[in-house]
């Protein structure tokens, strides 16, 4: 695995460098020699973050974690990734594309999915166009974290969610 370790806010010391490198070159078992890591150590107040991407085809594996020892952080996404990749095994490699990023002993293990998906209620309703000012506050009204919407000026379905710090985040589809 190749892994890019980049830092906001933080010097990376040999000693990070070398915990990360050894805490997630445990996940080589899964991944071929060739597969990228992108290793993102950040620094707010008290929060030691980091986060990791690994992008294989057509899916992405990510973890992000928080605590205030950065040593912490790394042990917990290291568990986080591994335990992602024994659960969702079977829907992460599609075996005609995505199989040439992971090793051949990861694909026929077989690892016991501890939960299945299952979509429990489906919910209809109008969608009616409006600003997403307006979505934001539709959102607060029903008491909710997230509200889907058409967007007024774009004819575009879109989703206003609330944020940590009482912000609000748009998600708008690319073009």
């Amino acid at each position: 695995m190749n892994i890019t370790i980049s830092g906001r806010n933080i010097d990376i010391t040999p000693s990070l460098k070398k915990t990360i490198q050894d805490k997630l070159g445990k996940l080589d078992r899964y991944f071929t020699p060739d597969t990228d890591v992108s290793v993102t150590l950040s620094v707010e107040k008290e929060r030691q973050k980091i986060e990791v991407t690994i992008p294989v085809k057509g899916r992405i594996i990510r973890s992000e974690q928080v605590s205030n020892d950065m040593y912490v952080s790394i042990d917990l996404v290291e568990e986080v990734i591994e335990r992602q990749l024994r659960k969702y095994k079977n829907k992460i490699i599609d075996k005609k594309q995505a199989a040439a990023n992971f090793q051949k002993t990861y694909i026929e293990n077989d690892y016991m999915e501890s939960e299945e998906i299952r979509i429990e209620r489906t919910k209809r309703f109008d969608i009616k166009p409006m600003y997403p000012e307006d979505a934001c506050v539709q959102m607060e009204l029903l008491g909710h974290n997230f509200f889907v919407f058409m967007n007024a000026d774009t004819d575009q379905v879109n989703v206003v969610y609330k944020r940590k710090g009482n912000t609000y985040g748009l998600i708008e589809p690319e073009e």
